[in-house]
């Protein structure tokens, strides 16, 4: 189901909750995870509880880090998840995990999500394991879950940057090999980057995952065009497709806040 969303009442219904008493108390640990690619950076956050809480593990875009969302982690954490916010390794400029964006493609990164998953599964203090992922981070987050269905409760992908099969196929030479590095955005990757990535097709992995899934995106996105969100929600078997009207390759202003109340949502209404 696509849903065109202006953004005020859920919104409001949020943050209204969140302002009407005070603030929970949260935890926060830096907890480095042994990974096949190296050791993984990451901060957990958690309320105070004696309870078991829905954990959701965030994994950034291409070239980012931790601290692009971190104000996603703290609206979460303030409505009683408990949050792992990572650095893939190799994923950004400014990464706190090992190796560089040389070494890194969309299966080092899968490496990387399922080794933090392994490291967090049957952890008695977290009832569930929630995926969000924003771009490269989305893409690696819905291909995890396709492969380990079983494991992840209801994933939130923003903007996913599935077109990254496509653009890394334009790179592909007449010899069907790829050069040796390529430059995107302005940052340089290896010829694994473009094998890894053109390896499969991620729609053909989608219809594994039958959980619940949110899609959100901008439908100005200069980046990755709007269709291939559009599909991914057609070829899930349960996805909810919200899009943001003038907004590009990262959420602005009161979208940014509205794609977290409705994240926050969605994530309460299928961890319980």
């Amino acid at each position: 189901m696509i849903k065109r969303f202006a953004g005020i009442l859920v919104t409001v219904l949020i943050l209204g909750f969140m302002c009407g008493g005070a603030a929970e108390e949260s935890q926060m640990e830096e907890i480095i995870v042994s990974g096949p690619n190296g050791e993984i950076y990451g901060v957990l956050q958690a309320p105070a509880s004696r309870e078991a809480v829905p954990l959701i593990i965030l994994s950034h875009g291409f070239g980012g880090n931790h601290t692009f969302s971190q104000d996603y982690a703290d609206a979460f954490v303030s409505r009683g998840f408990a949050v792992y916010n990572f650095d893939f390794c190799g994923g950004g400029i400014g990464s706190k995990s090992s190796g560089s964006m040389l070494e890194m493609s969309v299966l080092t990164e899968a490496a990387d999500l399922n080794a933090v998953i392994d490291s967090f599964r049957g952890d008695p203090r977290f009832s569930c394991i929630l995926l969000w992922g924003a771009s490269q981070g989305g893409f690696v987050s819905a291909y995890v879950s396709a492969l380990r269905p079983d494991d992840v409760k209801a994933v939130v992908l923003e903007f996913p940057a599935i077109v990254l099969q496509d653009d890394s196929e334009k790179r592909r030479r007449e010899d069907g090999s790829f050069p040796e590095t390529s430059s995107i955005m302005g940052v340089k990757v290896s010829r694994k980057y473009d094998e890894d990535a053109t390896s499969f097709d991620l729609y053909d992995l989608l219809p594994r995952y039958s959980g619940p899934v949110l899609i959100l995106h901008g439908d100005r996105d200069p980046i990755v065009p709007l269709k291939y969100s559009e599909r991914a929600s057609e070829v899930y078997p349960n996805a909810q497709l919200i899009v943001y009207p003038g907004q590009g390759h990262g959420f602005m202003g009161q979208s940014r806040e509205d794609a977290k109340a409705q994240e926050t949502e969605f994530f309460r209404t299928w961890s319980k």
